[in-house]
């Protein structure tokens, strides 16, 4: 009668050092940690370059299993990010010991601003890659032979992967178990941790959530989230009061209270940050449209020229000749006028409503 033999668990590696943000590493961590209630398949180990304890963004010291020349082989070995610049958390230690663990692991990826590291060793070039939205103007600007992806939350080419911050580092890390395990693994997971098993949307929903004043009420802040989580639908303020179960004159006062913007105003800001992001992502001008909910390429056109005076198109072509168009500020955009044709929503039917 012939004993199974065990197969070799999946080592999982996290590459820490002084400054690395505590979210982006513990929690995919905890995703595979949670996997192995399923499967028992994944050693989670943590690395530094020379193996003594770390000093995370929390200010707290935790120590490390290895240092990276004593640390082995790798399944998959994940660089997280900092909240400090890359130009200070980048060091050439942190360098020698990333370059020294892509060659000994199946695959390899980032949180975050960890990018930079990748990007920094030229594993990025030629290739699709993301970072944290406040981060991916100074990575296409600094290194111009990545395709970056503003609106990803996170992105696979080959054996690299590269995600968006803190959260998103979540979504990958799940991402990796359902490649290795299958989707009802990863559901139990994403079940287990409360958490989406896969979020819709890209970093646009957050980037247009995050300017201007944010909401101070739950029922605001759970109207912005619907519109935020999917700006193509056609809102109305007649279906967004539904949702809230108020009426739609007390929607539009808490709205213009809270977030200096009607219903309508904010839709419409929402769609043009997601198109423009769309953009900046490589998308056409019709696919940014279509997805961002304008209808048509004529519509987000218009669009374009009422606030910034030029088409997506130039607008498209001037990111990519220089990497760093302007973002438009909460201001700048709340001083132009709304077109018409931008959402479904219109001055009229609020007028007629309240």
């Amino acid at each position: 009668m012939s004993s199974s033999v065990a197969r070799p668990r999946r080592r999982i590696g996290f590459l820490v050092f002084d400054g690395v943000k505590m979210l982006d590493f513990a929690g995919p961590a905890e995703v595979f940690v949670e996997a192995n209630q399923s499967v028992s398949d994944y050693e989670v180990v943590l690395i530094s370059p020379d193996g003594s304890g770390v000093r995370t963004s929390l200010g707290t010291t935790i120590e490390v299993n290895a240092a990276a020349a004593d640390a082995g082989d790798f399944d998959t070995v994940v660089v997280p990010g900092s909240e400090l610049p890359p130009a200070r958390f980048v060091t050439d230690h942190l360098l020698a010991a990333a370059r020294d663990l892509s060659t000994r692991t199946r695959r390899l990826a980032s949180i975050c601003s960890g990018a930079f590291v990748l990007a920094r060793l030229g594993l990025l070039d030629g290739r699709p890659a993301t970072t944290h939205w406040k981060f991916t103007r100074e990575l296409a600007q600094r290194y111009p032979a990545i395709e970056v992806r503003p609106d990803s939350i996170f992105v696979r080419d080959g054996n690299l992967y590269t995600s968006a911050g803190v959260v998103a580092g979540v979504d990958l890390a799940l991402a990796l178990v359902e490649e290795d395990h299958g989707p009802e693994v990863t559901r139990r997971v994403a079940q287990s941790l409360v958490v989406y098993m896969q979020r819709g949307g890209g970093q646009s929903q957050f980037t247009a959530a995050l300017s201007g004043p944010p909401p101070r009420s739950a029922l605001v802040a759970r109207v912005a989230d619907l519109i935020c989580s999917n700006p193509a639908f056609p809102h109305t303020v007649r279906t967004l009061a539904a949702h809230a179960q108020v009426s739609p004159r007390h929607l539009t006062r808490l709205f213009r209270t809270e977030l200096e913007r009607s219903p309508a105003e904010y839709v419409a800001f929402v769609r043009f940050c997601a198109a423009r992001d769309l953009l900046h992502a490589g998308h056409t001008v019709t696919e940014a449209a279509m997805a961002a909910g304008y209808g048509n390429s004529e519509a987000l056109r218009r669009a374009f020229i009422a606030r910034l005076g030029i088409s997506p198109r130039k607008y498209q072509q001037r990111f990519r000749s220089t990497g760093s168009a302007a973002l438009l500020d909460d201001k700048a955009l709340s001083d132009e006028t709304t077109v018409s044709d931008e959402t479904e929503l219109s001055d009229r039917a609020e007028l007629a409503m309240s």
